[in-house]
């Protein structure tokens, strides 16, 4: 029986704990990442104590070099840091993530929203300049600007999204929530 078998087997609370790693590892996979990121670092968030590459590998029931290239990317993007100079030193993550989420949607989300903006903006100025031509219309420049509408409201959320700081400690989540709720209803009355 391996480690995780035995865990899973052993400690109820432990099973429950893995499901929940299996659960945000889907989640990352959906976004576009490697499950096993966001289950080696929901693994160290969760965790009371830092644990070492090895205890992470038999856990997780996988092995030692997909745990070790995952650590070490996860310590790239600052998401877990060793608590130790030695060869061996556990991890533990880092729970201030905000900062890598707001680089990816800054990185990615963003960019997509930004060309679909200027590729819509070069659109209608096209369609604009074929009327004044006298052009019979092909295209709807009125559908045009909704769909424009719709770009930059998705940017202004997002920038909203990414202009937040999410809270440190866990009791302040709840205080933290009304406030983005706050911001978006703030970003929709000027739209």
């Amino acid at each position: 029986m391996s480690a995780a078998e035995g865990l899973r087997a052993a400690d109820p609370a432990g099973r429950r704990v893995l499901h929940v790693c299996d659960a945000v590892g889907a989640f990352i996979e959906y976004w576009g990442f490697k499950s096993i990121h966001g289950r080696v670092w929901t693994l160290l968030a969760l965790r009371a104590r830092p644990m070492a590459q090895a205890e992470i590998a038999a856990t997780l029931g996988v092995s030692r070099s997909l745990i070790s290239g995952a650590v070490a990317e996860l310590v790239r993007h600052g998401l877990v840091r060793a608590t130790g100079e030695h060869r061996n030193a556990p991890y533990e993550a880092v729970m201030d993530f905000w900062p890598t989420i707001a680089d990816v949607l800054r990185g990615r989300e963003w960019m997509l929203l930004e060309r679909a903006r200027m590729a819509l903006e070069g659109a209608i100025e096209e369609v604009e300049r074929a009327a004044e031509s006298g052009e019979p219309a092909v295209w709807d420049a009125g559908r045009m600007k909704v769909l424009l509408a719709l770009t930059e409201l998705g940017q202004a959320l997002l920038r909203a999204v990414m202009s937040m700081r999410a809270p440190r400690a866990p009791d302040r989540v709840g205080h933290w929530l009304k406030g983005a709720v706050s911001v978006v209803h703030r970003v929709r009355r000027r739209l």
